[in-house]
């Protein structure tokens, strides 16, 4: 920033930002007693302890640690500085900042060099998509879209644009714009040769498809061939911007959609996604050529309940949505499936029968991830064939064990029973076994997790020492008072802290009561210039104490801070004492006798 935010304004901007709406656009929070709990955005998970407190406006995960205020958060979240920060609040309250962001307004996530990559991508996506629409050397291209059932408001809401039939004009009109060869052979835009070190473009007349980044920046192109030129898609190698294992193509459009309805509809690729956002599905996104990964399904998992998979209908198509689906169930996210006509995939299917058949027939009647799992099983199976269809009788059975819905497990059976002329009760019987036996193997599995050394580990270290304890305390009374912190700094008599962070704790704290500041735990984070400090300080601040400290309950605490000290220095002593019996120095040792009895008495 070239200017400082004044303190009044952070104090505006902080009673504008409430804390749940904030963090509600990255976390689905549920209202748990007077607090918000949710998946921790920070780390992996699949049990919430992520909790907001809506009375203190601040964040704290028990589980990675991480906490803080709504600076912090998008500070945290989205790579931000600081300033960066208050002016995006500002902007979503409509609060006035005469000031600007200095330098380069990237995420403060990426390297310059990371920024540079960005800098050169977004300027290559402006000007392919001037070409496509603007000039005539793009016009066939933009022709050939048409055809195809593109739409001018799709090709702009996707910047869809045109890569000139030419060797080296992006390479020229990157460097003009000072971009250096070896960053954008790093980004993958252009490639070097090998006979002569020269540079030619990776994209020749080709239409290109942007690839954006969660914050809507891009990260990378495929390009679609307009005649023979092989490949038909020839995508971005990874970069240091580019990873396809943790990107899902259109999650910066689809993400508000997909948060209000708390669905995603999962496409294999970027062309399905453009056909359902022209049929007015505008929560569809996709993977980028490869398998759904962890990296996929935990960004899911933090944005929407349900995911309806839509994928070719093709051997590959039916086997990757099975893949897919199982990934999703095991992150307790629910499924369902979205199955096309033989042969055909969404983009086939928008354009043969229209946006209304899609949505109607195809997104909004998909059956759920068991009724797949039962046609995914008949597959190679000949069911007038008594060993197949026994088979797959104790296949299903098996996958209705792990169903947690008695009406739905009832449901299921019932089916088999009705198709196969089964009994109902023998059907329940056999499925009730394989139900006990999944349980047991659960339950030994959780007993050994139990019993695991490093679970006990992180059990020992959670209990801390009654000084450790005493100096929490005292800064979370600290910080609602400032007649406390100098009860504390007189009663310390000049000693500090035993934990290194508590001290610096304590000392930003007396100079944030130097600077006539009131208590107040946002305004005392954001004056913390150290994110593992407002972490201990959000952490402490969670604890439950009373509102009031007397004086033997503070002189209690002090004891103990001070008492370790003295136990620290009666050790220091008797190191001393045994090295003076083992030199035979009698005068030496009687002196640190006497030292340490006089420590002792002030225990």
């Amino acid at each position: 920033m070239s200017d400082r935010i004044a303190e009044e304004k952070l104090n505006q901007i902080r009673q504008a930002s409430d804390i749940v709406d904030v963090i509600s656009e990255f976390v689905q929070l549920k209202k748990q007693g007077r607090n918000y709990i949710g998946l921790c955005p920070f780390h992996n998970e699949n049990s919430p302890s992520f909790s907001v407190s809506v009375d203190k406006q601040v964040y704290h995960c028990f589980g990675c640690g991480a906490g803080g205020n709504v600076f912090s958060f998008l500070m945290q979240i989205e790579g931000l500085s600081f300033q960066e920060a208050a002016v995006k609040l500002a902007q979503n309250a409509n609060i006035e900042l005469e000031m600007h962001l200095s330098g380069s307004s990237k995420p403060n996530y990426l390297s310059d060099e990371g920024k540079q990559m960005i800098e050169a991508h977004n300027l290559l996506r402006k000007f392919y998509h001037h070409l496509l629409v603007n000039t005539k050397e793009g016009q066939h291209a933009l022709e050939y879209l048409l055809e195809r059932g593109f739409d001018l408001e799709s090709i702009e809401r996707f910047q869809i644009g045109y890569a000139l039939d030419s060797w080296d004009f992006d390479y020229k009109f990157l460097t003009n714009k000072n971009f250096q060869p070896a960053l954008l052979e790093k980004a993958g835009l252009i490639i070097k040769r090998e006979q002569d070190g020269s540079y030619f473009d990776r994209f020749r007349d080709r239409i290109m498809f942007p690839i954006a980044d969660r914050h809507g920046e891009t990260i990378a192109f495929s390009g679609r061939s307009l005649g023979a030129q092989s490949p038909k898609y020839l995508n971005s190698p990874e970069t240091a911007i580019f990873n396809k294992s943790k990107t899902l193509y259109n999650y910066h459009l689809a993400r508000p959609t997909m948060r209000k309805l708390q669905q995603a509809i999962l496409f294999e690729g970027f062309a399905d996604v453009i056909a359902a956002d022209r049929s007015g599905v505008l929560n569809g996104i996709a993977t980028m050529g490869t398998s759904l990964t962890e990296e996929h399904v935990s960004t899911l998992k933090k944005n929407v309940q349900v995911v309806t998979i839509c994928y070719d209908s093709d051997s590959a198509g039916i086997e990757a949505a099975f893949r897919a689906g199982n990934m999703l169930q095991e992150a307790n996210l629910q499924v369902n499936v979205a199955t096309m006509p033989d042969g055909m995939d969404p983009d086939d299917y928008v354009k043969r029968y229209g946006a209304e058949k899609f949505r109607n027939d195809i997104i909004h009647s998909n059956m759920t991830f068991m009724s797949f799992k039962m046609l995914y099983y008949r597959k190679g199976k000949n069911l007038q064939n008594e060993g197949d269809r026994l088979l797959y009788i104790e296949k299903v059975l098996q996958e209705v064990s792990h169903l947690e819905n008695l009406v739905e497990k009832d449901f299921y059976i019932r089916q088999l029973a009705e198709e196969f002329n089964l009994s109902l009760d023998a059907l329940k019987e056999q499925e009730r076994q394989y139900s006990q036996s999944t349980h047991q193997k659960e339950q030994q599995h959780q007993n050994r997790m139990i019993q695991a050394p490093s679970v006990m580990l992180r059990k020992a270290e959670r209990i801390k020492p009654a000084y450790h304890n005493a100096e929490r305390f005292l800064i979370a009374h600290m910080m609602r008072s400032i007649d406390v912190t100098y009860k504390v700094q007189e009663l310390m008599k000049g000693n500090h802290f035993n934990i290194d962070e508590h001290q610096a704790i304590i000392t930003y704290l007396y100079g944030f009561y130097e600077k006539n500041h009131q208590p107040d735990l946002n305004s005392f984070l954001d004056y913390i210039n150290d994110e593992k400090l407002r972490r201990i300080v959000v952490d402490i601040e969670m604890m439950p104490i009373n509102e009031e400290i007397s004086d033997q309950e503070l002189n209690d605490y002090i004891k103990q801070v001070l008492k370790y000290q003295k136990l620290l220095k009666i050790k220091e002593k008797e190191a001393e004492l045994r090295e003076a019996d083992r030199q035979k120095d009698i005068s030496r040792a009687v002196v640190l006798l006497a030292e340490i009895q006089q420590i002792r008495k002030t225990l």
